[in-house]
């Protein structure tokens, strides 16, 4: 566990627009499936930060003694028959700071945020075989199933992808 670890909502990127893109850049670069491959060029980083931040998403994100670690997405579901739910995205942790529970605390922060807007029901998917099945199970989400040759790999491989959803 790291000490002098805070979760915050930002509402604006542009204060922290190099730091975050640096955070997208470096994960994609380690193989994280968020829809990108390397390499990730800083103007589309850019681009994608500055495009994320809007009234149905609400970015959060983990600073260790003020510096940004990593960052989650709470995106709210605008449709009439949807608005019970949200989809949790683009998980994030810096790879010098993983294995330190910090996306655990943004989860956490995205869960209690979605209780707060009256969501009571979270869904996400994720690479199947990716480390991050197993912090979706472990802090209760249930696997609905799996789509077969869902998203390219940075190889040129289809991988299958892992739905999860978690009752509120």
């Amino acid at each position: 566990m790291i000490n002098n670890l805070t979760i915050e909502q930002i509402d604006s990127v542009e204060k922290y627009i190099d730091v975050l893109s640096e955070l997208l850049i470096q994960v994609v670069e380690e193989g994280a499936s968020i829809g990108f491959l390397p390499p990730l060029q800083r103007t589309d980083a850019n681009k994608y930060w500055r495009e994320v931040v809007n009234p149905e998403v609400i970015l959060f994100v983990a600073k260790i003694n003020d510096q940004i670690a990593g960052s989650v997405q709470l995106q709210l579901c605008t449709k009439q028959n949807g608005s019970h739910r949200a989809e949790i995205a683009k998980l994030m942790t810096h790879p010098n700071y993983r294995r330190n529970g910090i996306g655990r605390y943004l989860m956490n922060g995205a869960e209690e945020r979605a209780k707060q807007e009256g969501k009571t029901l979270l869904v996400l998917d994720t690479r199947e075989g990716d480390p991050s099945n197993l912090l979706y199970s472990s802090i209760g989400f249930i696997e609905a199933g799996k789509i077969p040759f869902y998203a390219k790999s940075a190889n040129g491989e289809l991988d299958s992808t892992v739905f999860y959803y978690k009752s509120l």
